[in-house]
């Protein structure tokens, strides 16, 4: 088959997707997908050395199930969803070069991006719509029907995590140290939070949060014992859930908001909006106070098909 061959990676903490496409008579010829390593922020220590194996992998384990050699896998666009790529910056350009440099094509046959761009443009590859996700972090974003875009939260856990596992993890823990030293009654979430981090005193539970492997991923392993408390009646941890869906309903509105959207169509996506169902019931209600218009909608596709459609866009400006 002639026309183009197109590569859409999604990269995560776990692991990075690649999926090889055909571009052929305006119509998308589905090749193949392969797993690869994952990545940490490009930024970190050794960051670019992670953000390359994970391409490389991921890349060759699709070409090998597609059958293809190696030589014969000449790429012509190629674009990477990964959190933290901020557009405009050094570090976007610092990741197009590492992509371009594993594909073996120029930097600017290639497209770095965040993870939520890519999530967007798979769930609405052409019209209007918002996406919010609420996973370890969370972030929405949304398009209008003029292409314009606007992004509201994602600014890291630190600053703005109102939304997400780690923030109703972290608050959870937070409950629990007023427990313990007697501002608050005792309530057994305290017990199921120290249990499954393995510490008996606030002393030992302070220590454990500023070890470097804890950090946002530690408190979000948390948010499932919240939110099982919420489903058993504690009051308490039912407000965190109730404030963190309330962050998120904001954030939507926001989007809303900048792009004029009146009736926007919302998909949701991430591990704490999927598994985590009294906190999804809690966004949905949430929301549907903010905008009584609003509509849930199945996504058409996810972030690879979004990096797949930036990638065909990068293509087409080059032909321009």
């Amino acid at each position: 088959m002639s026309g183009h061959l197109i590569a859409g990676f999604d990269a995560g903490q776990t692991k990075t997707r690649c999926r090889l496409s055909h571009w052929y008579k305006n119509q998308w010829h589905p090749i193949a997908e392969g797993n690869g390593s994952g990545v940490i922020h490009l930024q970190a220590a050794d960051g670019a050395k992670h953000f390359e194996l994970a391409l490389r992998s991921s890349f060759n384990k699709a070409i090998t199930t597609a059958g293809l050699a190696p030589e014969k896998a000449l790429i012509s666009a190629a674009a990477v969803g990964a959190s933290g790529i901020e557009h405009d910056t050094p570090l976007q350009t610092q990741a197009e070069q590492l992509l371009g440099h594993c594909l073996h094509i120029t930097a600017n046959q290639c497209l770095a991006t965040g993870d939520e761009r890519v999530a967007l443009h798979g769930a609405f590859p052409q019209g209007a719509g918002i996406v919010l996700i609420s996973g370890t972090g969370m972030i929405c974003i949304g398009r209008n029907d003029q292409g314009e875009e606007h992004r509201c939260g994602g600014w890291g856990w630190l600053l703005d995590g109102g939304g997400s596992a780690q923030d109703i993890g972290q608050q959870g823990l937070q409950l629990s140290l007023r427990m313990a030293d007697g501002r608050l009654t005792e309530w057994p979430l305290r017990q199921a939070l120290w249990g499954a981090i393995n510490c008996s005193t606030p002393a030992a539970v302070k220590a454990l949060v500023v070890q470097a492997n804890f950090g946002a991923a530690g408190f979000a392993r948390l948010a499932p014992l919240v939110v099982a408390a919420a489903e058993k009646g504690d009051q308490r941890a039912m407000k965190i859930v109730q404030r963190s869906a309330i962050s998120l309903a904001e954030a939507v509105k926001g989007v809303a908001t900048n792009l004029q959207l009146s009736a926007p169509c919302i998909a949701g996506s991430g591990g704490g909006f999927k598994h985590l169902k009294i906190f999804r019931e809690q966004i949905v209600q949430a929301i549907a106070e903010h905008l009584p218009d609003a509509r849930w909608v199945k996504p058409d596709g996810d972030a690879c098909d979004g990096a797949l459609q930036l990638a065909l866009g990068r293509l087409k400006l080059n032909q321009e």
